[in-house]
């Protein structure tokens, strides 16, 4: 007999929240990715164009996690016609010593908001000046709310700026993200405008044509592009490459479906040449940033491990708090009657 953890979005809510202890947890994963014998697949990918859907499932084995997860995460684009929302998603969490299913996070893809907001965490922390204090977001959406959030959780961020082709979008989030955390936000509508003078840039956007051009880089910047998660997606100029050390959540994936995979493309790199992982730089097996005028360009495209830190993570506190419905699996022993 096993039992099974059953969480909803609810619980999750309640029990899991973009903090330290959750940046700390997805940045143990990423080096682990340097570190030790992670197994992490590429990500399989289901397209479904009569109903303009596709499904991702990412996975990984982390050593030193007791469980590990399978998330499946269904995108419909469609669905607002329908007055249901695009995204949702649930992970799977099963013991990694025995398989055995351990609990069911049905999130609708909440976790998979605070762990890509912590990777955005971990790769400032690493990659940007220790005084960063300005922070310019790409995008009005859920993620760009989030990546701001989290880049205080690691920098002295004092004031940050908002671009989004929705103008008024970002005005109502400058506005809500100003009143929330007391620093000052600014909507700006010209693009170049909101990238000058900032110390972090992050893009957060669905863009399938470049929003950041090359030559607006300054030295000294780091830039982090979270919207390259799918092959048609490309948010920044590929001749960044010639102007920024890159590092990418992970090259065998960056290559297929990241900003880099853009680059090779246009001729801006090549397949075969070396760049870093973040993980690495987390584990101190390579730098990034030399010097305070280095620009640093972070690639991160959501990994498996992200996926299952977060899990465990829930699954901890889930135990902690009594919170979730758990249910009976009757689990057959070899030698048990049919």
């Amino acid at each position: 007999m096993s039992r099974v953890r059953i969480l909803t979005e609810g619980d999750l809510r309640a029990i899991v929240k973009l903090d330290a202890s959750a940046v700390d947890c997805v940045e143990e994963a990423f080096a682990a990715l340097a570190d030790k014998a992670v197994a992490m697949p590429p990500i399989l990918r289901l397209d479904i164009p009569e109903f303009r859907g596709e499904v991702d499932v990412k996975t990984a084995y982390v050593p030193g996690f007791d469980s590990f997860a399978i998330k499946v995460s269904p995108g419909f684009f469609d669905n607002p016609k329908l007055g249901l929302p695009s995204l949702n998603g649930l992970m799977i969490l099963l013991s990694a010593r025995t398989g055995l299913v351990e609990a069911m996070l049905l999130d609708n893809g909440y976790l998979t908001d605070i762990r890509t907001a912590a990777a955005g965490a971990v790769a400032a922390r690493h990659l940007s000046r220790d005084g960063a204090s300005v922070a310019t977001i790409f995008g009005a959406g859920m993620q760009a709310r989030l990546q701001l959030q989290a880049l205080m959780l690691v920098r002295p961020i004092r004031s940050a700026r908002i671009w989004a082709r929705d103008h008024a979008r970002a005005e109502r989030l400058a506005e809500e993200f100003s009143h929330e955390h007391r620093i000052e936000v600014a909507a700006v509508a010209d693009p170049r405008q909101a990238a000058s003078g900032a110390d972090i840039i992050v893009t957060t956007t669905p863009a399938e044509k470049p929003i950041l051009a090359a030559e607006w880089l300054e030295p000294g910047q780091h830039l982090t592009a979270m919207g390259s998660d799918a092959e048609h997606k490309n948010e920044i100029d590929p001749a960044v490459f010639a102007r920024a050390t890159y590092v990418a959540d992970r090259l065998s994936q960056t290559r297929i479906l990241g900003e880099l995979h853009h680059a090779i493309e246009a001729g801006a790199a090549t397949a075969e040449q070396p760049f870093a992982e973040l993980g690495a730089v987390v584990a101190g097996k390579a730098k990034a940033r030399v010097s305070a005028d280095d620009i640093t360009f972070a690639d991160l495209t959501g990994t498996g491990v992200q996926d299952t830190a977060i899990a465990n993570l829930a699954l901890a506190r889930a135990k902690e708090a009594g919170r979730g419905q758990t249910i009976e699996n009757n689990v057959k022993k070899m030698g048990d009657a049919a």
